[in-house]
């Protein structure tokens, strides 16, 4: 009998680690693994997201609430380590006294995660190959050297539409990604210039769902308190959400900001702002996914289409059959 998950400690592959800023190099540890991909949202003040992977390497920080290209900041991220990263001074990534949330991913196939760095071309259609070994459900691809948006592509969605994760926008019928579904081995782009375009560079962050890990879906709002619950076959540790029938935001949520239910501290992945701490788009974390607890159009309308991407903190069954234990 095969296996509920192979991951039995999520917390080797995503973690969230929150820290408090000094104004001088501070080196964050704790993660628990050496990060490929780090995201960093200032929470006690407004300030821009800081999105840095091993890959492009250091300095090299993107802005999901921005379609600005590559911001070369020597005082941001400084070092990647084997248990967490350090931070220069940079008041975005280390603001003394500041109060700041980062999200961890290693980069593995077992965790249904790469990293791609690729250049674009005249061609209408291209592919780019990845090593997941798996067809990817969700890809954020941003381009590197020049101000263009972030784009999404959701399985959810199909092959002909795609989301801007630096906008509050639905979801938008548009050719960024060829019209053609991903494989296991390559997915496609076009000549956009917000995905493969002659003569810019860009890099595309891939993933695809591990049982008992990681989920990306979708699901409709009921409109109720009494909310929409999604399986994800685990406890999540971690939750993006973005309504795809009409325009909010991309709701990021994690078990670090609220350790017990409900869910209600959230940043917004195209907003520069503080943390929001409202209970107007609030949710439970529970042992086999999650549930809407709010009314708020931006996670839970009645009839809305909402995607999200979730990662685990503990699967639901173990892969020896255990149990995980409710929240």
């Amino acid at each position: 009998m095969a296996a509920y998950t192979t991951i039995d400690n999520p917390g080797e592959y995503f973690n969230t680690k929150l820290y408090t800023g000094t104004g001088s190099s501070h080196a964050i540890t704790g993660v628990g693994f050496a990060p490929n991909w780090v995201w960093i949202k200032k929470r006690s003040a407004s300030g821009a997201h800081g999105l840095l992977d091993t890959v492009r390497g250091v300095h090299e920080s993107l802005a999901s609430n921005s379609n600005g290209g590559t911001n070369d900041d020597s005082n941001s991220l400084t070092a990647f380590g084997s248990d967490g990263f350090t931070v220069g001074s940079s008041g975005a990534f280390n603001g003394g006294s500041a109060t700041f949330a980062s999200w961890n991913w290693k980069e593995t196939a077992t965790a249904g995660f790469d990293i791609v760095t690729y250049s674009g071309s005249a061609a209408s259609s291209k592919t780019i190959s990845h090593s997941l070994s798996a067809v990817p459900k969700m890809i954020i691809v941003k381009c590197r050297s020049a101000d263009e948006n972030w784009a999404v592509y959701h399985h959810t969605l199909g092959n002909t539409h795609a989301l801007f994760l630096n906008t509050t926008g639905a979801k938008s019928d548009t050719p960024v990604f060829a019209d053609t579904t991903p494989t296991s081995s390559v997915f496609s782009v076009s000549a956009d210039d917000r995905t493969g375009a002659d003569g810019k560079t860009y890099v595309a962050y891939v993933f695809a769902d591990v049982k008992g890990y990681s989920k990306f879906g979708s699901y409709t709002g009921n409109g109720n308190a009494n909310g929409t619950f999604v399986y994800t076959g685990f406890k999540p540790a971690f939750v993006i959400r973005k309504k795809s029938s009409g325009a909010e935001s991309w709701q990021m949520h994690d078990n670090k900001r609220d350790t017990f239910n409900v869910v209600y501290h959230r940043l917004l992945a195209e907003d520069n702002g503080s943390e929001y701490t409202s209970s107007s788009n609030q949710l439970d974390f529970l042992s086999n996914g999650f549930k809407m607890r709010a009314t708020n159009d931006g996670g839970n309308a009645s009839g809305g289409t909402y995607i999200y991407m979730a990662f685990a903190e503990n699967p639901f069954v173990t892969s020896g059959g255990v149990p995980a234990t409710a929240r």
